[in-house]
């Protein structure tokens, strides 16, 4: 652990969050060399290394490394952030990503328009990501949130494939649309309770909000954030969106984006409006549940022979499915769940994350992700053609279907055993009607991803004259900590839960474990 005083951990999260903007600038400037952006990320990840190993382990559940500053005092809005249990990991996450996306960009450039662009874009992306974990003042989170919505746009729409601008479009309409409806309920809880700062209307646990307006604020904030996250049936432009996105763009929609609307919910909804929540948490249970077996089928229907499946499509609506068990662990008002929650938020950063790059590598490798030309004749079989490419593709499957020892395991551990003992006040029978469904999508969810592993890994391999190359040097640079992560995480739990218990208790005055 590394003893920072208080002055120059302040420093330290201002620094994270600002260098990757100063950073997208930089990178676009005359005769700034191309590996410039694998350094400003690496700076970046290495902030936020020191940060964690500077943080007070013994006390996650406080607010650490806090700046606050008034910024328009006409207004009350304040120059706010710090970090605590929920947000750290969220930064490092983040952080780790974009310098991978970044490191991979720099070997394998994606086609397209000013590479240089392309990286200024992936920063601008990178920071405002970590300022939306890292702010805690209302209006500066609806302003980071929506940061991301530009450069993640030319991402998808400069450089990515067939109907890139069709899916771009939908991208920003669906989640503009939901950032409008969002904005509402944050300022109806921010005006309605005297202050936008989210520490202290996280201590006052609603109190001075009266029911009606916590109704109304749940609603219109749970809409903003369930299309960004996304849950069914808001989800119909992520598929989209991810087919078209370039690798980088989709481990960063899968990895980090998609993570805002939960931890929005987490550390705005349930905290700020408890009685808002209680009311609506059923119904975010069954949105859930239904999520989970909608993305599930939709993947078995496009991983069967003939379909004509897209394996970047199928991991997409797999995400579905994934934030389903996600939303499942908020909805059951409970430490547990919730943990669970921020558990599988991570866990599916990690391990989607490593797949999106992995069917990047098998697109260069093969020219194609259809699942019929992988699977047919002369097609992929990696255990025959590249067998340790085929082998972590069979890692990073059975970490997402759960298998226990891996991170994809403890969250939707958690988030059902969440469910099986929902908050006083919630139906306990509809609960357990949610955690009978969800269990039924852990059956699911393992058929489709053993279905694609032995669809493109295993098979008759083609003569030495088709072999494919194996992993290469920048790739297990990319994958190994991902794979690293994924371990660990599924091995010692403890190192994500210790982290984040404190805070949510503090966040569940009186919960139920």
């Amino acid at each position: 652990m590394i003893t920072l005083n208080d002055t120059t951990t302040q420093l330290l999260l201002v620094a994270i969050v600002a260098l990757p903007l100063l950073g997208a600038v930089a990178v676009l400037l005359p005769r700034v060399p191309a590996w410039a952006g694998v350094a400003v990320s690496g700076a970046t990840l290495a902030g936020t290394l020191v940060l964690a190993a500077a943080f007070d382990h013994d006390h996650p559940g406080a607010v650490q490394a806090e700046t606050d500053v008034s910024w328009i005092p006409a207004l009350d809005v304040r120059m706010h952030l710090g970090v605590d249990g929920i947000s750290l990991p969220l930064l490092v996450l983040t952080a780790l990503l974009t310098f991978l996306c970044a490191l991979h960009t720099l070997v394998r450039p994606p086609e397209g328009p000013r590479p240089a662009a392309f990286t200024a874009f992936l920063l601008l992306l990178e920071g405002g990501t970590l300022a939306t974990f890292a702010v805690l003042d209302l209006v500066l989170f609806f302003l980071a949130f929506e940061m991301v919505l530009i450069p993640m746009y030319f991402l998808i729409a400069r450089w990515g494939g067939a109907g890139r601008e069709a899916a771009a479009w939908r991208f920003v309409l669906y989640t503009v649309t939901g950032s409008v409806v969002m904005l509402l309920g944050l300022l109806l809880i921010g005006l309605e309770g005297g202050t936008f700062d989210m520490v202290e209307l996280a201590r006052a646990n609603g109190e001075g909000i009266g029911h009606t307006t916590q109704l109304i604020a749940v609603l219109a904030i749970g809409l903003g954030l369930a299309v960004k996250t996304p849950m069914w049936p808001l989800h119909s432009w992520l598929p989209d969106a991810h087919t078209a996105a370039p690798t980088a763009g989709s481990v960063l929609l899968a990895g980090v984006l998609l993570k805002m609307g939960t931890y929005g919910l987490v550390r705005i909804a349930v905290p700020m409006a408890p009685e808002g929540m209680e009311t609506f948490a059923p119904y975010l249970g069954a949105f859930a549940v239904t999520g989970i077996v909608y993305g599930s089928l939709a993947c078995l229907a496009l991983g069967r022979r003939g379909a004509g499946g897209d394996l970047k499509r199928l991991i997409a609506y797999s995400s579905v499915g994934h934030m389903g068990f996600v939303l499942l662990g908020i909805s059951t008002l409970t430490a547990t769940g919730v943990n669970g929650a921020l558990f599988a938020n991570v866990a599916h950063g990690l391990i989607t994350g490593l797949l999106f790059f992995l069917v990047g590598a098998l697109k260069e490798r093969t020219g194609s992700t259809d699942l019929d030309r992988l699977a047919g004749a002369g097609g992929a079989a990696l255990y025959g053609r590249s067998p340790r490419f085929g082998g972590v593709l069979a890692f990073a499957a059975v970490a997402s279907l759960g298998l226990p020892g891996l991170a994809g395991f403890w969250g939707e551990l958690l988030t059902m055993m969440g469910a099986f003992h929902p908050a006083d006040g919630l139906s306990r029978p509809a609960f357990l009607t949610y955690l009978a469904v969800a269990g039924f999508g852990t059956l699911l969810t393992a058929a489709y991803l053993l279905l694609v592993v032995r669809r493109v890994c295993m098979g008759d391999a083609p003569g030495a004259d088709a072999a494919l190359p194996d992993l290469r040097a920048h790739e297990y640079a990319a994958f190994a900590p991902l794979v690293a992560l994924t371990l660990l995480a599924g091995l010692w739990p403890a190192v994500l839960l210790d982290l984040t218990d404190p805070a949510v208790q503090n966040l569940l005055p009186g919960a139920v474990r």
